[in-house]
């Protein structure tokens, strides 16, 4: 087992093209090539998560936040990065981030969040654009099945909880092909005119190069005619923030109660109740102030996220409930997605979880 057998894994998950241009996710200390001994998750690579790695016998620690975010222009330890990267580098230890590529996934760190709260018909609240091409092929109609299964095994064909979609019409291709070539069908130096089949497929634009080799390998043709056109479509698979319901409708304060209780929290930071009944609830874990125009747009009761200012609650203008839980407390429940998503590729793999709370942030009760 390598660490690249693990980061495959991840990114299939959360591939790398969606996170936001600022982020810094991947691979940040040690080499894909090491021997992976086991794995650590978390949501903050700090020392002392990098001391409780070495301490339980890992050499992988796979965290949510990215403990390099900027550059780094020396390593002396006079920070807390910079002490996590030392320890980091001192005892072998690999440190993989999986960000807001993670929060950008539908079944990624808002699904937990909706998980908690028993969200039904959940979708993407702030869909992506620019995700997605349509591969365009032509086939000879007796191995177009062949081509197509290729296709989809590659990744092409999916469109939300569909998959193995396309699009099929029959006609008449022609070509006529010089004396050194080795045609499949028809004669060189001849035209020929063969039926064919033509294939649509939509594919995620980070799937392109592999899909295009499944295409060509797949193929009969020498020279295969394809291709590949930008679709403006908004994909409901990949985007910021979550859209959700209640299974019915409940009380302002009943559900807040729940919010603290099934977060575990000491208080909630909340615009004013209005007075009305919650039921289609918006949600996104960490820093969400961006998404609350998003969510009164799209008619949510309540937005529940993190790290929301002082004037930005104004912003709630009596249409939504606004409840900031936390940035920690929101995005807690990603460390158990990541274990559980690593252990069922890796049943019989070390996968641990982090017993260190990395949450900076401390309330004080009076007690």
């Amino acid at each position: 087992m390598q660490i690249a057998d693990i980061i495959q894994v991840l990114e299939a998950k959360a591939p790398p093209a969606l996170q936001e241009p600022y982020d810094n996710a991947g691979l940040l200390t040690g080499n894909a090539g090491w021997e992976c001994k086991a794995v650590l998750c978390t949501l903050d690579a700090t020392e002392e998560v990098i001391r409780e790695a070495v301490k339980r016998g890992c050499n992988l620690v796979v965290a949510h936040h990215p403990i390099i975010f900027g550059g780094l222009k020396k390593l002396n330890g006079k920070n807390y990065v910079e002490k996590a990267v030392i320890a980091a580098i001192k005892n072998d230890i690999a440190i993989y981030a999986i960000h807001t590529n993670l929060d950008n996934v539908l079944n990624g760190v808002n699904a937990r969040i909706a998980d908690r709260l028993g969200l039904i018909n959940r979708r993407i609240l702030a869909p992506k654009t620019g995700q997605l091409l349509k591969l365009y092929t032509f086939v000879p109609i007796a191995q177009a099945d062949h081509v197509r299964d290729a296709l989809f095994a590659a990744g092409a064909g999916h469109i939300g909880e569909y998959a193995e979609v396309s699009f099929n019409a029959e006609g008449t291709g022609s070509f006529r092909g010089s004396e050194n070539t080795n045609p499949f069908v028809g004669e060189p130096g001849t035209r020929h005119q063969e039926k064919e089949i033509k294939i649509e497929v939509i594919l995620p634009v980070w799937l392109q190069n592999n899909i295009r080799k499944a295409l060509i390998e797949a193929h009969p043709y020498e020279e295969v005619a394809y291709d590949f056109v930008s679709l403006t479509n908004d994909s409901q698979a990949f985007g910021s923030g979550l859209l959700g319901e209640l299974p019915e409708p409940m009380e302002e304060k009943h559900f807040l109660r729940m919010l603290k209780t099934g977060f575990e929290l000491s208080v909630i930071k909340h615009s004013p109740l209005l007075g009305k009944k919650i039921k289609k609830v918006a949600v996104c874990g960490g820093s969400g102030s961006f998404l609350c125009g998003k969510a009164i747009a799209e008619g949510a009761d309540t937005y529940v996220t993190s790290d929301i200012k002082y004037h930005e609650f104004f912003d709630a203008n009596n249409r939504l409930l606004l409840a900031d839980i936390g940035h920690w407390e929101s995005e807690q429940y990603t460390i158990e997605l990541l274990v559980e998503l690593l252990q069922a590729k890796f049943p019989t793999f070390a996968v641990l979880k982090s017993g260190i709370n990395t949450n900076p942030v401390q309330y004080f009760s009076g007690d």
